[in-house]
C-alpha cells in the first residue's frame, strides 16, 4: 500500500519560498516564486552566466518533521509543467543557509502538466555545486526544506509551472 504526505500546494505556499540566486557569490541571476490565479505557482527567472554566475533558486521555509511513525518514503512526487529546461529538487537536512544539499535532477516536457517521480536514489549529496561523495546518504525523517534549482549553464529565462510536490511512502 502507498500513502503521500503533501509537502507544497501552490495555493498556500508559493509566496512563503524564499530565492537563493548566484548573487550571493556576485553573479546576476535572479529568479522567485508566484502564484498564478489558474491555480499554481511558477518558479521563474533569468539565468546569467555573466560575472562567474550561472544558477537560481528558491527554498521554501523549515518544513514540519515527518509525523511519528509515518511509512518509510520511497520518493518524491511534483506535479509540474516544464519549458524545455533541466532543474533540480534539493533536500536539506538541517537549517543552516549554506550546508550541504540533496539534488536530484529532472527535466519535465514542455507544456504538459505531469508528475515527475524521483526516487531516493536519485538524490546526490552537493555543496556548493559541488559533489560530497562522502556525505550521509539522504535520510528523508530530517528533511527540514525544501527548493527548486536552475543551473547547469542553462543561460536565459526559465518558468516552471508546479502545482504539487509531495513526499511517497510505501506502507508495507
Amino acid at each position: 500500500m502507498i500513502c503521500d504526505l503533501l509537502i507544497f500546494d501552490a495555493a498556500d505556499a508559493a509566496a512563503s519560498w524564499t530565492a537563493v540566486d548566484d548573487r550571493v557569490m556576485g553573479g546576476v541571476s535572479h529568479s522567485g516564486m508566484r502564484y498564478d490565479v489558474a491555480g499554481y505557482a511558477v518558479f521563474e527567472g533569468t539565468v546569467s552566466l555573466d560575472r562567474n554566475g550561472g544558477f537560481a533558486s528558491v527554498r521554501s521555509k523549515a518544513l514540519t518533521p515527518l509525523p511519528p511513525g509515518f511509512p518509510r518514503l520511497t520518493s518524491y512526487l511534483l506535479e509540474v509543467q516544464g519549458d524545455g529546461k533541466r532543474y533540480k529538487l534539493t533536500l536539506r537536512t538541517d537549517d543552516a543557509f549554506d550546508g550541504i544539499s540533496y539534488q536530484a535532477p529532472f527535466e519535465p516536457p514542455v507544456g504538459v502538466w505531469t508528475t515527475v517521480t524521483l526516487p531516493l536514489s536519485a538524490f546526490t549529496p552537493s555543496f556548493r555545486g559541488q559533489s560530497v561523495p562522502d556525505a550521509p546518504a539522504l535520510d528523508p525523517a530530517r528533511v527540514r526544506q525544501v527548493g527548486l534549482m536552475i543551473a547547469d549553464r542553462q543561460d536565459g529565462d526559465f518558468a516552471l509551472a508546479l502545482r504539487a510536490i509531495r513526499a511517497d511512502a510505501s506502507t508495507d
